[in-house]
């Protein structure tokens, strides 16, 4: 399977690096990863807060593939323009890694992939990683200052 994971992954964390796994492990046709630009990125925050340059970005990301990737796996990582760019517009990926609060858009996401004539996409849900206090780890809590990316709590 061809497997796409997509975000603004800013900073990087466990939850990220989790949904990376997931790709790398099903990915066995290869693994596209893409990140949102940093106009998208700023669009769909839901909170406003600081994010790290789509440079930095991708330096991170391509680190930490490299640090998952036991099965040595075709790794692409594209630029994301708009919300949900590539996983309607590639008709080549098979499924996509999602969080279970992302899950709901595969809907969405294989209707326009459907009207488009490609085949629906299948959702592989990558569970949340939670932070030593119980809370999930996100990347507005690592800004914050609350946890660190591993969710180790900060004083």
């Amino acid at each position: 399977m061809r497997i796409a994971v997509a975000g603004t992954f800013g900073p990087l964390h466990d939850g990220h690096r989790t949904l990376f796994e997931h790709a790398l492990r099903f990915g066995e046709d290869g693994v596209v990863v893409a990140l949102t630009s940093d106009d998208l990125a700023i669009e769909t925050r839901h909170e406003p807060r600081p994010i790290p340059s789509l440079e930095e970005r991708t330096r991170a990301v391509t680190d930490a593939i490299r640090d998952l990737d036991e099965w040595d796996r075709d790794v692409e990582i594209r630029t994301l323009e708009s919300e949900y760019g590539i996983a309607t517009d590639e008709p080549s990926i098979d499924a996509l890694v999602v969080s279970p609060e992302t899950a709901p858009e595969l809907e969405a996401i294989n209707g326009l992939r459907r009207e488009r004539g490609f085949d629906p996409l299948s959702g592989i849900v990558a569970p949340y990683v939670y932070a030593d206090d119980g809370e999930r780890i996100s990347s507005t809590r690592i800004v914050a200052g609350e946890i660190d990316e591993h969710g180790r709590v900060l004083e």
